[in-house]
C-alpha cells in the first residue's frame, strides 16, 4: 500500500505533531509505504487528498474529524481511500468506526482493515462525516473553539457549560424530505450522518453510515436546570429516553430559526441558517477495522 500522510501539525494541541515520528516508525512496521504532507489549512487538506487518489494512494487523515471530514469530502466519488489516524481533541468519527483512539495502534486498522463504502453528509458544497447541528450547539462550539486554557475533549463540556449561561430558547422550524414543516422551541436541531460528536457525546446513538438517511435529533425546551442534569446522560445516549428528545429520520433536512445561527459540523462551521442538510450515500471509501459490521 502507498499512502499520503496528511496531517494537521496543531491538531489536538499539537498532539498530531507530537506522535507523528512514532507513527511514521509504526506505518513503515506495518509495510505501508508513505510520505508525510503537513496541511496548511482545510482547502489545503482537500487537494492534498485529491492529488493522492489520482496518484492511487491512500489518503491518511492525521488529525481532528474536521480534517478527516475534508479529507472524506474530496475523495467523495472518486476511486481514493480514506484512512483516519486519531490526532485531534474529539476523534468521535475514529471512535463511532471502532478505531482505537492511540495513533499509533490505530495505524494496525490502516494495514488490517477492510474497505467499505460509508455515507457523508451535505450543506450546499460542503460535506461532513459527522453531525450537522445548531442553536444551542452553535453557541456551545463558538465557546469550545475560542478556548485555549481548556485541553482536550474536556473542552467540549466547557464549551456547552459556558453557553448555557447566556442561553435562550429558540424556535425552529423543521422539513423533512419536504414534508409539512414541524414547528417547535427549545435548544437544538442536528442532522446526524454518524452516531457521536463532542469527544464522545452519543447524540444520535442509532445512527448509521451506511443506510442512506441522516437521524435528525430535535431538543426542546425544558429548564435550565433540568438541560444541566440532562448533558451527562448524552455520554451513554440514555438522554432519548426523555419526552424532550425527539428522534426522527430523513434523506433530506431543512433547517431554519427565528435567529441567525451557525451551524458546525465536524466542529467547525459548515453553513448559516436557514439551511439544508442532505445525506449522502456510499460517497466515499474508508479503511475500518476487519471486524465492523
Amino acid at each position: 500500500m502507498k499512502a499520503a500522510l496528511i496531517v494537521n501539525p496543531s491538531a489536538g494541541s499539537g498532539r498530531a505533531r507530537r506522535a507523528l515520528p512514532a507513527v511514521c516508525s509504526a506505518l513503515d512496521r506495518h509495510g505501508i509505504d508513505h510520505h508525510v504532507e503537513p496541511t496548511r489549512s482545510l482547502e489545503h487538506a482537500r487537494r492534498l487528498a485529491q492529488t493522492a487518489a489520482a496518484a492511487g494512494e491512500h489518503a491518511i487523515a492525521f488529525g481532528g474529524d474536521g480534517l478527516v471530514g475534508a479529507v472524506a469530502g474530496a475523495l467523495q466519488g472518486t476511486d481514493g481511500v480514506l484512512g483516519v489516524l486519531p490526532g485531534g481533541r474529539g476523534n468521535d468519527f475514529a471512535r463511532v468506526l471502532g478505531i482505537p483512539l492511540e495513533p499509533v495502534p490505530a495505524c494496525e486498522v490502516l494495514a488490517s482493515g477492510v474497505i467499505r463504502p460509508i455515507d457523508l453528509g451535505s450543506v450546499g458544497d460542503r460535506t461532513f462525516i459527522g453531525i450537522a447541528s445548531c442553536g444551542f450547539d452553535s453557541e456551545a462550539n463558538r465557546v469550545a473553539n475560542s478556548a485555549k486554557l481548556v485541553r482536550g475533549n474536556l473542552v467540549y463540556a466547557y464549551g456547552a457549560l459556558r453557553a448555557l449561561l447566556d442561553w435562550q430558547p429558540a424556535s425552529f422550524e423543521v422539513t423533512l424530505d419536504g414534508g409539512e414543516p414541524r414547528r417547535f422551541t427549545g435548544y437544538t436541531v442536528a442532522a446526524a450522518n454518524s452516531g457521536a460528536y463532542g469527544g464522545g457525546m452519543l447524540l444520535a446513538p442509532d445512527a448509521d453510515l451506511e443506510d442512506g438517511e441522516l437521524d435528525v435529533v430535535l431538543v426542546e425546551h425544558v429548564p435550565k436546570l433540568r438541560f444541566l442534569r440532562l448533558l451527562p446522560t448524552v455520554f451513554k445516549g440514555e438522554h432519548v429516553k426523555q419526552r424532550s428528545v425527539v428522534l426522527l429520520r430523513a434523506r433530506e433536512v431543512q433547517i431554519a430559526a427565528d435567529r441567525p445561527f451557525t451551524m458546525y459540523a465536524d466542529g467547525d462551521p459548515i453553513a448559516e441558517l436557514p439551511a439544508t442538510v442532505r445525506a449522502v450515500p456510499r460517497a466515499v471509501r474508508v479503511t475500518v477495522p476487519a471486524g465492523r459490521g
